[in-house]
């Protein structure tokens, strides 16, 4: 059975924060958590999570989030609700025509709010999409690890979706940096019978890093970190 993802999990200097950042942009409730905040999704939505980074840090981004929008000024609100709670306009080289607008949230993660009429995005929600720096032989990895349909095979850029719809997870190609230091982004997981399912995982291209407290640490084929939790671990603590 495929694992469930759970979260993209972001660490943070300030997870609380952080999550009401984020709570206040997408009208999410922040859930606390022992280590951090939990802001859940739905059936097409995927759930964000907040936590304190490991001692030593952690490296730079290697996804950013894009929203969507259904009008000009629609785009424009959100922008200007992203600045009023903290964000601000980032450079990454976007070309003036470009339609989309780069943010960044309050601890330099970047975020695009993307134009109306966007069309690979249509129907994706308001969280449209995760968007990795990653290789296409990452995104197979992840579509037979979630058990979620290849939406975009393009060159060597990939996508995939959940069968119910809703945010896409996709993956650029080349270039793309090196792996370097851990990440500060990564995804959790949940499985019904964690053992047997790091087994297939492994299986599939993943790397066991090891053991913690709430579960395993695995790597994906680009060497992305991720973990593997029971579903039986609590989620949060109101």
């Amino acid at each position: 059975m495929s694992s469930r993802l759970v979260a993209v999990t972001y660490d943070a200097v300030d997870p609380a924060g952080l999550a009401s950042f984020w709570g206040s942009l997408l009208d999410r409730e922040v859930l606390r958590e022992v280590r951090g905040a939990l802001l859940p999704g739905e059936e097409a939505q995927v759930a964000l999570r907040f936590v304190a980074p490991p001692v030593g840090g952690t490296g730079p981004d290697r996804l950013h989030l894009h929203l969507t929008s259904s009008s000009v000024s629609d785009q424009e609100e959100t922008v200007a609700r992203a600045l009023a709670l903290g964000g601000r306009h980032l450079d990454v080289g976007q070309l003036p025509e470009e339609g989309h607008v780069v943010l960044a949230d309050p601890e330099g993660h970047a975020f695009c709010v993307i134009e109306a009429g966007n069309q690979f995005l249509a129907g994706c929600g308001y969280l449209g999409e995760v968007s990795w720096e990653g290789s296409r032989r990452v995104g197979l990895f992840w579509r037979e690890a979630l058990g979620w349909p290849l939406v975009w095979d393009r060159g060597e850029e990939t996508a995939i979706q959940s069968p119910a719809g809703g945010t896409k997870l996709s993956w650029g190609g080349p270039p793309f940096p090196p792996k370097g230091a851990r990440n500060r982004q990564r995804f959790d997981l949940e499985a019904f019978d964690l053992e047997e399912e790091v087994v297939r995982l492994v299986a599939l291209g993943a790397t066991r890093l090891g053991d913690r407290d709430d579960g395993v640490e695995l790597s994906d084929p680009d060497g992305n970190e991720f973990r593997v939790l029971p579903t039986s671990t609590p989620r949060a603590d109101r």
